[in-house]
């Protein structure tokens, strides 16, 4: 499955916003990636369309997370950006052709159609196991405990 970058985006500015003691304006989540601002804006806004972070108007305003990053799944994101539709979806190809299977024999997923359907679904219980707040730990697994806390400060 081929994911758009937006979600790469999106996914990094919730760790970053896990950090954040204010809201983050959206240039200054573009600035620190250094990534399009208009191109990260849509992203921001897919995710204040599916009630994952919300925006702060005035001088000091910006993005923050509404709810904990716990509470926000990889694949919370990931249908934010992308959209949830499944990876495949089948035309019923059996159908079709001299050799053509009757629709009212079809009375069940195909075993393409079911090993796609399986794939699927564990692709997404993957994600769904993941928060926005395993992630953040992972950096600072990775990178040590002074990473986020450097953005946090940049940020500021």
């Amino acid at each position: 499955m081929k994911l758009s970058g937006g979600v790469e985006w999106a996914l990094h500015c919730c760790v970053v916003l896990t950090t954040a003691t204010e809201p983050v304006p959206a240039a200054r989540l573009a600035e620190l990636h250094d990534v399009s601002g208009s191109y990260l804006a849509k992203q921001l806004q897919a995710l204040s369309r599916a009630g994952l972070v919300t925006s702060v108007q005035g001088k000091a305003g910006g993005y923050v997370l509404t709810r904990a990053p716990e509470l926000i799944s990889v694949l919370d994101v990931v249908a934010a950006v992308d959209g949830d539709q499944p990876a495949f979806v089948c035309t019923e190809i059996r159908q079709r052709g001299p050799l053509a299977t009757p629709a009212e024999a079809c009375t069940a997923p195909c075993p393409i159609a079911r090993a796609m359907a399986g794939a699927d679904a564990a692709w997404r219980a993957a994600l769904r196991a993941v928060s926005v707040a395993d992630l953040a730990r992972d950096v600072d697994e990775d990178y040590g405990p002074t990473a986020l806390a450097g953005i946090r400060d940049w940020l500021s």
